[in-house]
């Protein structure tokens, strides 16, 4: 099983994360959600992802709007402000 912790994660000890892809990161960690988990929640809005493309994504910090759109629909979060990403 695959947690999403990363190196690559720009969230400080005492900050939010920074960027879309931390955002995502420190969401999914809060959540307990791995990524092979958001792969299945996302096949039920439509992407066909799978936990290595999720993987890719998230490490590399860039993937289309629609993705991280589709995430936030598949974390069920309430709402996102700008300063949060």
């Amino acid at each position: 099983m695959v947690h999403p912790h990363s190196s690559n994660d720009t969230m400080g000890a005492s900050g939010p994360p920074h960027g879309k892809a931390a955002f995502l990161k420190h969401k999914l960690r809060d959540g307990e959600v791995t990524y092979a988990e958001l792969a299945k929640r996302l096949r039920k809005h439509g992407l066909k992802e799978t936990e290595a493309s999720i993987t890719n994504k998230l490490a590399r910090g860039t993937f289309p709007a629609t993705f991280f759109l589709a995430c936030v629909a598949a974390l069920e979060l309430e709402g996102v402000a700008l300063e949060e990403i």
